[in-house]
C-alpha cells in the first residue's frame, strides 16, 4: 500500500500540467503539488499516530473496563442471588419449624387442659356425690322424723277418735301398740 501511495505520488509529482489551470485554485496547480503531498502524508501519518498509540488504545481499555465491570457485577449479581436463594430457605426452614413448635404448644396446652378439665371434673363428681349421700341422709332422717310424728299423730287422734265414739277413755299403751303395729305392717311399704 505505501509502495502504490508513493508511485502515485511520484507520478502526480512528475506531470506539471496534469489537470492543472494556470492562474486558477493553487492546490490544481503542479507546482505545489510536492508540498501538497508533503503535509498532506505528514498530516495522515501524525493523525494516524495520534490514533493509533493515544485514542484507540485510551477507547479500547474503556470499553475493556467497561467489560470487565459488566462481568463483575454480574458475578456479584449472581453471588448475592445465590446468598439470597440460601436466606430463602433459612427463612422456608424457620418457618416450618416455628410451625411445628407452635403445634406442639398448642398440641400440649390442649392436654394440659384436657388434664385440668378431668380433675375439676372428678372433684365436682366427688363433690355431688357427697351432696347427694348429703341429702339422702337428711331425707332419711326426715323419713325417720315424719314416721315418729305420723305415729305420735295416729295415737292421738285414735285415741280421740275411740274416746269420741266409746265415750270411754282407752288405755295408752293399747293404743300404741295398734298404731305401732299398724304403721310397721303399713307404713313399712313407703320407707
Amino acid at each position: 500500500m505505501r509502495l502504490f501511495f508513493l508511485v502515485f505520488v511520484i507520478f502526480i509529482t512528475s506531470q506539471i500540467n496534469l489537470l492543472s489551470a494556470e492562474a486558477g485554485m493553487p492546490q490544481l496547480d503542479p507546482t505545489y503539488w510536492a508540498s501538497q503531498a508533503f503535509w498532506l502524508i505528514l498530516i495522515f501519518t501524525l493523525l494516524y499516530l495520534a490514533l493509533s498509540k493515544m485514542f484507540i488504545p485510551k477507547i479500547k481499555e474503556s470499553i475493556d473496563d467497561r467489560e470487565n465491570k459488566i462481568k463483575d457485577d454480574l458475578d456479584e449479581a449472581q453471588k448475592l442471588k445465590l446468598i439470597a436463594e440460601e436466606k430463602l430457605k433459612e427463612y422456608e426452614i424457620t418457618i416450618e419449624n416455628s410451625k411445628k413448635e407452635v403445634q406442639k404448644i398448642i398440641f400440649e396446652s390442649k392436654n394440659k387442659l384436657n388434664s385440668e378439665i378431668q380433675n375439676k371434673k372428678r372433684e365436682i363428681e366427688k363433690e355431688i356425690e357427697l351432696e347427694i349421700k348429703s341429702a339422702e341422709r337428711e331425707i332419711e332422717d326426715l323419713k325417720k322424723e315424719s314416721l315418729a310424728s305420723v305415729v305420735a299423730i295416729s295415737e292421738e287422734m285414735a285415741s280421740k277418735v275411740i274416746e269420741m265414739v266409746s265415750g270411754e277413755q282407752l288405755n295408752q299403751s293399747s293404743v300404741k301398740a295398734a298404731v305401732l303395729e299398724s304403721a310397721k305392717k303399713n307404713l313399712g311399704k313407703y320407707l
